[in-house]
């Protein structure tokens, strides 16, 4: 059966989302951005990376945010590869993905870093849900922004997602033949721990269990008209904490990563989005992958099976795993002496031509 601590650490994993005159706007295929209104991003900003606010629409109609990071000597009558980043799971564009953006705009590409549906800046109520199906086509709809800016080649767009969202970039890859290159860095299946817990240490029963407890939520929230949220990673560690919360407290509590925004940080998911992911496996068709894919873990990651065993499943030559010796799932997050940038920068050069 299902412990009580490991419902907890489930819920705590869905806690842890020159420009004068340009007007934003994604109406009759026109997209353009703003300076960012308020910088809270958390990370040490390049001066030599122009980088502005933007949004854009996915299938559902969500209106998702994103800052789009330009290279350094920019040209707009250069046609660009581009990227579109995510993560990790529970974060903001603020946090990691916005720092991955700005590292590889400055190897030369459009890089865009936004946030996922119901979360930071991005629109979509109730607040704080998660969704395999919408959170993949998060990523298929950062490619069309991508496709209709001027400067950019519709025809080399890749994508990046950490944690959680590695495994929603390799779903995505796997459904959208625009994609280019993928990479998943200190990847997460959110479906699969999820239903199976870590290790696959839960089983059947406890998957009813936990199943009884999410729907008897479900419950409680439409009696209250309102949704309740996990909680993020906690204000105090308890003693026993695995190493691997400690890490994430080290991030997203700390000055460090913490940003008002972020999920991890605060409030957390919504409870209940973890029904969804129970009953949708990521990574179905995974194996049907055609193009390149970098799947990226630290040595030392908790997490570091994920990417393992995600890996066995893609074929052809153009898949590569690497393993970063010493590195903890969340060193990849912000760790510059960690994160192989001249390797990723390396692969989308490489598939993104």
């Amino acid at each position: 059966m299902i412990t009580k601590f490991l419902v907890t650490v489930l819920f705590v994993l869905f806690s842890i989302s020159g420009w004068a005159g340009m007007e934003e706007t994604h109406k009759k295929g026109v997209v353009s951005m703003n300076p960012i209104a308020k910088d809270t991003r958390i990370f040490k900003i390049r001066p030599d990376i122009k980088a502005g606010e933007i949004r854009f629409r996915n299938r559902f109609g969500i209106e998702l945010a994103g800052h789009l990071y330009l290279p350094a000597k920019f040209d707009p009558a250069v046609k660009y590869a581009a990227i579109a980043f995510c993560g990790p799971f529970g974060a903001v564009k603020e946090q990691a993905s916005g720092l991955y953006a700005q590292e590889l705009a400055a190897r030369g590409f459009v890089a865009l870093a936004f946030d996922p549906s119901y979360t930071g800046e991005s629109s979509g109520e109730p607040r704080y849900v998660a969704s395999p199906d919408i959170n993949t086509e998060d990523f298929s709809a950062a490619v069309d922004c991508l496709s209709l800016l001027p400067y950019v080649n519709p025809e080399r767009i890749g994508i990046l997602g950490i944690c959680g969202w590695g495994g929603m970039a390799l779903n995505a890859a796997a459904n959208d033949t625009r994609i280019k290159g993928t990479v998943a860095v200190t990847m997460y299946d959110m479906s699969r721990v999820s239903a199976n817990g870590y290790f696959d240490s839960m089983d059947a029963d406890g998957r009813y269990e936990l199943r009884r407890q999410l729907n008897a939520q479900r419950l409680v929230d439409a009696e209250k008209g309102t949704f309740e949220t996990a909680g993020g990673v906690p204000d105090v560690l308890p003693e026993n904490a695995p190493q691997f919360v400690k890490d994430y407290f080290a991030y997203y509590k700390t000055p460090r990563g913490y940003h008002a925004r972020s999920l991890n940080s605060n409030r957390g998911w919504n409870k209940t989005s973890t029904l969804s992911f129970l009953n949708t496996p990521l990574l179905t068709y995974s194996s049907e992958i055609r193009s390149a894919c970098l799947l990226i873990h630290g040595e030392k990651a908790h997490s570091r099976y994920f990417s393992e065993d995600a890996f066995k499943k893609l074929t052809g030559n153009n898949k590569e795993l690497m393993i970063v010796p010493g590195a903890s799932h969340v060193d990849l997050y912000d760790n510059f002496e960690k994160i192989p940038f001249e390797k990723i920068n390396a692969f989308f050069q490489k598939n993104l031509k």
